[in-house]
């Protein structure tokens, strides 16, 4: 059951906790036609088609294409990461987690926050000043360009597909439930949609469309945060002892650490939130956008106080549908189940504490904040297989730009009719594990090889290569032989890894893997690689050179 409910909505960064935790129940059903969220969805679709319109008429160079040419400012980029980062499952997802589990919701919400520090402190300058499109061009900066690359895009390309799948079926079941349309229409629509964004208007359409859907999406959370604590005069203790009260749960739903209690798995799924943040390709592409390292660092510590701000109305929804929701039957089916699953705890909110004219604002936006992920994710990449495999690796940065940006096209295209065919053909599989294993890649592979090839002298092409796809054939492996996909999708009586999450160990295998492998390296070339360290330094700190040509 709740792995069909998960699969239904597609809880794109909450799924793999929300389903080991048992917090989603109830089967979905599809809501009554809501002829305001109709007008809504295509008032959003109109402006974002014509924001895309305006956008092509200034995307000519591959720079525009993939960086906006560099024109967003910090503040604009940071609305833009949020956008990118609240996805619908953050929305809905965390609100439901708080629903059915109190505080625990909080400190899940906590987990995906905490990974923004790393980016502001040890990534977001060194990172704009290194590179030019794409985190390969500084994983790569003094190592092979061919291995570096091609290992980078495999990453890329292994994240981007498996969180497109989550996100594909889970906006097709969420405007299935929400529009009445049927799945197929509806993932054909956001389809086509991405394509349209990506292939027209290229990074600066994807921004804008990231920007309007997170001002939305904070604005349509604002007002619902409000109007909770307006309902308990805007006190905090009465919101959680009215709360306490209702609650099937009672007084535990205060008490933290109900949902992951073996301690191999919270650290396990602790470290997949982390640095799979900081090593997801569609975040770290959004500092390119943006003019230098300064901006590049504003953009963070605004994105980051967007996204906090965000997890702490969610908490506040969460226990305002415990008050307002759970208590009224009119949100209720004959069995007492809420409507929709527990998901939709949050858009049940949204009509209790601002009629049909609200929800269909909320559900609209639902919808939005879908297309902004999947149009960033289909620019991440057809990034890496334009510049990164075409460009550097099979033209040897002898690719003309025309001819790039062709591919990068070609490649947009490509993606979304695989998004398309894949998300129809996932519609009735279990996806939880999709999000998780996307997470544990970027924190097993991508992560570790940026990180030190930024700031470890002695790391060679031989232990990046060797440490990284270790990395990432364990964190596979691993899920593959876990309780996820050997019991529950592959019908094994138990399974061979006994934990949710593998970035624990898979993190540890390739970190160590390219530690022994770089000090163990004694080749000409290795020399050659570590002595460039310094000159990557003193360019990371100070932007000297900062136009973007890749020194090798």
């Amino acid at each position: 059951m709740i792995g069909r409910v998960l699969t239904g909505l597609g809880l794109l960064a909450l799924a793999p906790t929300l389903w080991a935790a048992g917090a989603i129940e109830g089967e979905v059903q599809r809501q009554p036609l809501n002829a305001s969220a109709i007008v809504m969805f295509v008032l959003f679709v109109a402006a974002t088609l014509g924001i895309t319109y305006w956008a092509a008429k200034r995307s000519k160079s591959t720079s525009d294409f993939y960086s906006a040419g560099g024109r967003i400012t910090g503040f604009q980029n940071g609305l833009a990461i949020a956008g990118d980062y609240m996805s619908a499952a953050s929305f809905l997802g965390i609100s439901a987690l708080v629903f059915t589990s109190g505080y625990d919701g909080l400190i899940y919400s906590i987990g995906f926050l905490v990974g923004w520090p790393i980016i502001l402190f040890l990534i977001a300058e060194r990172l704009r000043n290194l590179g030019k499109y794409t985190f390969a061009d500084v994983a790569s900066y003094r190592l092979g360009q061919k291995q570096i690359r091609t290992l980078s895009a495999s990453g890329t390309l292994v994240v981007v597909a498996f969180y497109l799948i989550a996100q594909m079926v889970g906006a097709g079941k969420l405007i299935e439930l929400l529009f009445g349309l049927n799945y197929h229409v509806a993932v054909v629509l956001v389809g086509v949609l991405m394509v349209l964004y990506v292939l027209f208007g290229g990074m600066l359409a994807t921004t804008w469309v990231q920007i309007i859907k997170a001002v939305l999406l904070l604005s349509g959370a604002s007002f619902m945060a409000l109007m909770v604590l307006k309902h308990v005069n805007f006190d905090f203790a009465a919101l959680f002892s009215e709360a306490i009260k209702v609650h099937p749960k009672g007084e535990a739903i205060m008490s933290p650490g109900g949902l992951v209690k073996d301690p191999i798995s919270a650290i396990s799924l602790g470290l997949a939130l982390m640095f799979g943040t900081a090593g997801l390709p569609h975040i770290l592409m959004r500092f390119f956008t943006v003019g230098d390292a300064k901006e590049a660092r504003k953009s963070v510590f605004y994105a980051t106080g967007f996204i906090g701000y965000f997890y702490i109305l969610t908490f506040i929804i969460g226990f305002g549908a415990i008050l307002l929701v759970s208590t009224n039957p009119d949100f209720k089916d004959a069995a007492g189940a809420l409507l929709g699953g527990n998901n939709m705890a949050a858009v049940h909110l949204a009509d209790a504490v601002g009629g049909s004219l609200f929800l269909g604002f909320i559900s609209a936006v639902a919808f939005a904040t879908i297309l902004a992920v999947v149009a960033g994710l289909t620019l991440s990449g057809a990034s890496a297989v334009s510049h990164d495999l075409y460009a550097s690796v099979i033209k040897k940065g002898k690719a003309n730009e025309k001819d790039e940006l062709r591919v990068s096209k070609v490649t947009t295209l490509v993606l979304g009719v695989l998004a398309i065919g894949l998300g129809i053909l996932f519609e009735k599989q279990n996806i939880a594990f999709m999000v998780g294993l996307a997470f544990s890649i970027a924190a097993s592979c991508n992560f570790p090889v940026l990180i030190l090839s930024m700031y470890w002298k002695r790391l060679t092409t031989r232990g990046a290569m060797i440490g990284g796809w270790l990395g990432l054939i364990t964190a596979v492996g691993l899920m593959v032989l876990g309780p996820t996909i050997w019991v529950q999708i592959l019908g094994h009586e138990k399974a061979i890894y006994p934990y949710e999450y593998p970035a624990l160990f898979s993190m540890i295998v390739a970190f160590v893997g390219i530690w022994f492998f770089s000090i163990t390296d004694k080749s000409t070339a290795a020399s050659e690689e570590q002595s460039r360290f310094y000159s990557q330094f003193v360019r990371s700190q100070t932007g000297l050179g900062a136009s973007g040509a890749v020194a090798h």
